[in-house]
């Protein structure tokens, strides 16, 4: 009997329309299952396969969850712009100019009191250039104000350094055996008010101490940056936009 070859209906990287949605299709070894997730900033889907063999099963499991695509694209929030037709960007409660003079990233203040942020590109802006300053500025400013709230807390200052996760604004490892502990926040809140913020960065300090989310922890919070009830829920209506901003950053 002849040996049949597999000839796969769909290969690694193919886009296909279900419904008026755009789905890519991806095959990750190290996946488990065929997965689904949204790709909220190009306003696709993206199906993920452990190999080439399940891309059929893949493309029947999308169909089987088109309405639910669906649904979700369209009450999803418009991806914000990366920066304004002007060229400027609000980083950490401070307009930034955007001057593409070269690619070595340096903030100026001039003699006007503005602040521009030249080497940000080659005649056009790079934005990855751009998220480089940014994460420095970010890393600066959140590490100060971590600093501030863990003198207040009477707790040492932890090992400290940014992250880009959407899973959450910030995570923290309690100190252990005489350790001082860490802490992670997403650089991308250095684009939110500074209220904002300032607010992720005491939530995880206050973590130091109470390590949960009891009547205890928010007090620490409250000590710290009074209610956060606005803050809160400028996460809950405005975060994700921070994630449609340098996504492919």
């Amino acid at each position: 009997m002849p040996l049949r070859l597999f000839r796969p209906s769909y290969r690694d990287g193919d886009c296909v329309d279900i419904g008026g949605v755009t789905v890519r299709l991806r095959v990750n070894p190290r996946a488990r299952r065929i997965s689904l997730r949204l790709d909220l900033r190009r306003g696709e889907a993206v199906a993920v396969a452990p190999d080439v063999r399940n891309l059929d099963a893949a493309v029947a499991f999308v169909r089987s969850r088109q309405p639910w695509m669906a649904a979700r694209l369209a009450a999803a929030p418009r991806p914000a712009e990366d920066y304004d037709p002007s060229g400027t960007l609000t980083v950490l409660g401070r307009p930034w100019r955007l001057v593409p003079d070269g690619r070595r990233p340096r903030l100026a203040r001039s003699e006007a009191g503005d602040e521009a942020l030249h080497g940000c590109g080659a005649g056009e802006v790079d934005p990855q250039l751009v998220v480089r300053a940014i994460r420095r500025e970010a890393l600066a400013d959140f590490t100060r104000r971590l600093e501030t709230h863990c003198r207040s807390l009477g707790v040492a200052t932890p090992t400290f350094r940014l992250a880009d996760t959407r899973s959450r604004w910030g995570s923290c490892t309690p100190p252990r055996q005489g350790g001082a502990g860490a802490i992670r926040v997403s650089w991308r809140l250095a684009l939110a008010p500074l209220k904002v913020a300032d607010y992720v960065v005491a939530h995880e300090c206050a973590h130091l101490r109470e390590a949960n989310h009891g009547p205890r922890f928010w007090a620490l919070v409250a000590e710290l940056v009074g209610d956060p009830k606005a803050q809160r829920s400028w996460l809950r209506r405005h975060g994700s936009t921070l994630h449609t901003r340098f996504a492919a950053s």
